[in-house]
């Protein structure tokens, strides 16, 4: 059988950073699509919504949304919990992520310096931190779920990694410190032994 395919930006961030990870922690030979902006263009009318990350499997018709691509893989592949109500319950993490990375690219737009930054610091205090918080009080730990890292825990890992980058103007890079639980998610999966060697190749 052919290995699934992931097309997304050749970028190490985001959706599609989030769903390569959820192959690779899974132990699954993916075929990782990397996608130039000229190859977007002529790819983009295939896709079912004109956006990525898109799986393919053979035989299958094409799928998008980063989150429809990591419940399947977590399903497939032992990355979600088998009780359909905690599997719901980590589903809703991975829109609570959705909801903030929408908030913040909301804003991407923005050309006036000053409107920027009071836009991004009025998001920092009315979005940001209060998410953290609130993702914070879910957390069984140190995985989301519990004992057993599941795809929500690698698409809180990406979204936190993206803040402690620092590389948004006027959000702070420990913008979400103090959360123990979620830095020691964080941790959890950054040290996990593919994700080490994934980001050591």
């Amino acid at each position: 059988m052919a290995k699934p395919k992931l097309s997304y930006f050749d970028s190490a961030s985001s959706r599609g950073e989030e769903c390569r990870l959820a192959f690779v922690v899974a132990g699954v030979d993916f075929e990782d699509n990397r996608l130039s902006s000229s190859d977007w263009s002529a790819f983009k009318p295939e896709t079912p919504f004109g956006a990525l990350p898109v799986l393919e499997l053979e035989g299958k018709p094409m799928v998008s949304q980063s989150n429809a691509i990591l419940m399947h893989i977590g399903r497939r592949h032992g990355l979600l919990a088998e009780d359909e109500w905690e599997a719901t319950r980590l589903h809703s993490l991975m829109d609570a992520c959705e909801d903030l990375r929408h908030a913040v690219t909301g804003t991407f737009d923005i050309q006036d310096a000053t409107e920027l930054q009071r836009r991004r610091q009025e998001l920092t205090e009315a979005q940001i931190r209060p998410w953290g918080a609130q993702m914070e009080r879910q957390i069984v730990g140190p995985f989301a779920g519990g004992e057993s890292i599941s795809v929500a825990d690698i698409k809180l890992f990406v979204m936190l990694r993206w803040f402690k980058k620092g590389v948004l103007d006027h959000v702070p890079a420990d913008v979400l410190n103090g959360l123990p639980k979620l830095e020691t998610l964080f941790q959890r999966v950054q040290n996990h032994p593919r994700v080490v060697a994934w980001y050591a190749r």
